[in-house]
């Protein structure tokens, strides 16, 4: 009999609860979708960093698993006022309070298998969608085919079952306190609004808004300088979003009360009554949808983010077929070229040298920089990135410490990077750029174009010497040229060949051009010939400044260097495109998936919990609505009048989470924007993470506008 009642009254509350139950489907199917990813057995054998998407995701589907537990227990205890009155029936008629128990959780677990199903379901389709699409961006092929893995398939259905058995578990216990009158009244406390004290809670608006512009004014002049700062920011932002509420609704009834001139102006006392009343009933939970909202959109924003430098930037980073690293000045390369013939045709491999001016070649500048380095000194000096972090408390460089890092190979080389022109000009040719002239008294220097902005007074501030005096500057080039840490860090001087008696080899490069894309890792055969790690040096070198090999040749310390990213750094002694640009987008991917996956789950949580609200409260207002019909107002108008009231309630949790997660975002995207060098709009990412926001909002719009208007207006 139970069985058959909970089946009825599933069935009857379908229509109250079926944006719940849509929601809690679509994230049964998100939440199999995702972890797939982490049981992905040809993932796993293909990059040696699979580990980093499996602790994203798994990191990503531990917050998804709380939110939706809080969602679940939110909606069970909804249901369960809302249904009080109707099992305060069933204990007058002589009903027990364990039976009622069993009954409601019968009626949770039916409606929960039946999401976890459908979800199942669509969540094998939303798997195909999402290994595609990963595939794709990693430059694979990916043939369709379902996949059950029993790990995955165990996973989700306990993270599923694990939150509903939270939920009513807490159910049975609220159950047991509970008596007929708790029962038959607890209804009505979901509907008392209580107001005192509104002439001074309703200070917490303007305050809180004074708040959320000293926020923005100091996220983007620079204010927040330390996590002391971050901490008390954070903290801020959270009372604020809980105290604006607190203070808006406290606002409004004290305007309703002092007759404002909007008050009765057509429908707005109405309107005004009932949104005030609603943000008083439901202040704690519209801060945590705002909350939600917030995070969705900054998860959005930070996975676009993310996806535009993929698409954009990662193709320059690695603009030969291969490149290989040595700091063996004698280095033939024989060995490698070997790994490479052997699986691929070779169509050009090209060794050279980048060169350095030894200090006994040189003489320091008049501000006592030593010119065999004034390029580093300058650049960690004035470009933004590094802000002050090399300059002494009057403003002078702090020659130590840049000393120091370019030993450890932090940023620069210990020495100025050259190039000959014969060796650029082969490299530019392999690359498919033209070539350059110079005369045999001019210099030109190459960078990257992320920093050629800030570059500009660099010409102005060095001295390069030549065999017979100083050069001349002849230009500033910065085409992608492989610069993070192959053909210098972030920068490298061209001088003529004629000029290089004053040029000392500083390491060893290669340059292979291969046909076609090569084998899958190749990258990893030839780290197996020698150097395991990016420019490994012995204590011997740190020791000494320079150093000689058997065959003679002068061997020289502190060659390692990276450039000055920040955001995505790679620096790998031997380079293979094919290998890498895949590796390095799996590892992008690693991070926006998850993003777009929290992003998600916490937008459709949120929007479920505004439309379930309003849907169940649909009955309550059909009275209401009753009474303006009879005093003269037409279908039409009192659709209009449903349309104010839902985007008033709709809007102001997004609007208001727009304003911080905005914020956010864009200083965010502006940061991003600046250390990546991606040529794009500060508004751009939380332009789109917005526009996708609002084609899932119109979606749980709309179903609640007709939901709710055909509720009101009755059969």
């Amino acid at each position: 009999m139970l069985g058959k009642l909970a089946f009825r009254n599933v069935r009857r509350s379908a229509r109250d609860y079926l944006v719940y139950f849509l929601t809690m489907t679509f994230v049964t199917a998100l939440m199999f979708a995702f972890n797939s990813l982490i049981f992905t057995r040809d993932i796993e054998e293909m990059f040696e960093v699979a580990g980093l998407m499996m602790a994203l995701v798994g990191m990503a589907t531990f917050f998804i698993v709380l939110i939706v537990a809080w969602l679940i227990n939110y909606m069970v205890r909804f249901m369960l006022e809302k249904r009080s009155r109707e099992f305060g029936i069933y204990l007058l008629i002589g009903m027990r309070k364990k039976e009622i128990a069993r009954l409601y959780k019968r009626e949770n677990i039916l409606l929960g298998a039946c999401a976890f199903l459908l979800g199942m379901a669509l969540g094998v389709l939303l798997q195909q969608v999402l290994l595609s699409i990963l595939y794709s961006m990693i430059q694979m092929r990916y043939d369709l085919h379902m996949e059950f893995n029993r790990n995955c398939i165990l996973m989700t259905a306990g993270c599923y079952g694990g939150c509903y058995l939270l939920a009513l578990l807490r159910c049975g216990r609220r159950f047991k306190k509970m008596n007929i009158r708790d029962l038959m009244e607890a209804q009505k406390k979901n509907e008392e609004v209580r107001e005192s004290h509104e002439q001074w809670k309703k200070w917490f608006f303007p305050l809180s808004v004074a708040f959320l512009g000293l926020f923005a004014v100091f996220i983007f002049t620079g204010g927040i300088k330390n996590g002391g700062h971050v901490v008390f920011f954070l903290v801020g932002i959270v009372l604020v979003i809980y105290f604006f509420y607190i203070g808006l609704s406290s606002w409004l009834v004290c305007y309703v009360r002092r007759r404002g001139n909007a008050v009765y102006r057509g429908q707005n006392l109405f309107l005004l009554r009932q949104f005030s009343s609603k943000l008083k009933t439901m202040s704690f939970t519209m801060g945590t949808l705002t909350a939600l909202f917030t995070i969705a959109f900054m998860g959005c924003t930070v996975a676009m983010m993310f996806s535009d430098y993929q698409n954009r930037i990662l193709e320059t980073k690695f603009p030969f077929d291969v490149q290989i690293n040595s700091e063996d000045v004698a280095d033939d390369f024989a060995d490698e070229l070997k790994v490479i013939g052997e699986s691929a045709k070779i169509l050009d491999a090209y060794p050279y040298h980048i060169y350095a001016m030894l200090p006994a070649d040189t003489q320091g500048n008049a501000a006592g920089i030593p010119a065999e380095n004034q390029v580093n000194v300058w650049l960690s000096t004035h470009l933004k990135v590094f802000g002050e972090m090399y300059l002494n408390e009057d403003g002078s460089p702090d020659l130590k410490k840049i000393a120091k890092d370019s030993r450890d190979g932090s940023f620069y080389c210990s020495y100025d990077t050259y190039m000959k022109l014969s060796d650029y000009n082969h490299l530019r040719g392999m690359l498919g750029y033209p070539k350059v002239s110079l005369g045999d008294h001019e210099y030109l220097i190459h960078l990257k174009e992320r920093i050629r902005g800030e570059a500009e007074g660099l010409k102005d501030a060095v001295t390069i010497r030549g065999n017979e005096g100083n050069l001349e500057f002849a230009g500033y080039y910065s085409e992608p040229f492989s610069q993070d840490g192959h053909n210098g860090g972030d920068y490298v001087i061209v001088v003529p060949d004629s000029q290089g008696s004053k040029l000392t080899p500083y390491y060893s490069e290669m340059a292979v051009d291969i046909e076609g894309e090569a084998p899958l890792g190749l990258g990893n055969k030839l780290d197996d010939l020698g150097e395991p790690e990016f420019w490994e040096r012995g204590e011997a070198a740190e020791e000494e400044e320079e150093d000689t090999d058997l065959a003679g040749h002068r061997q020289m310390s502190g060659n390692s260097c990276c450039g000055s990213d920040t955001i995505v750094v790679m620096t790998v002694a031997n380079m293979v495109r094919d290998n890498l640009i895949p590796e390095t987008k799996y590892m992008l991917s690693s991070l926006i998936f998850p993003c777009f996956y929290v992003g998600l789950v916490f937008l459709c949580v949120a929007l479920t919990v505004l439309s379930v609200q309003q849907l169940s409260d649909s009955a309550k207002y059909r009275f209401r609505y009753s009474v303006l019909k009879k005093l003269g107002m037409n279908r039409q108008e009192i659709g209009r009048v449903i349309l104010q009231q839902l985007v008033c309630y709709y809007l102001c949790p997004v609007l208001l989470a727009a304003v911080i997660g905005g914020s956010v975002s864009v200083f965010m995207s502006g940061k991003f924007i600046f250390y990546t060098g991606i040529r794009t709009a500060v508004m751009y990412y939380f332009g789109l993470s917005f526009l996708l926001f609002f084609g899932i909002y119109v979606l749980y719009f709309i179903t609640t506008y007709v939901g709710f208007r055909r509720n009101v207006e009755g059969d």
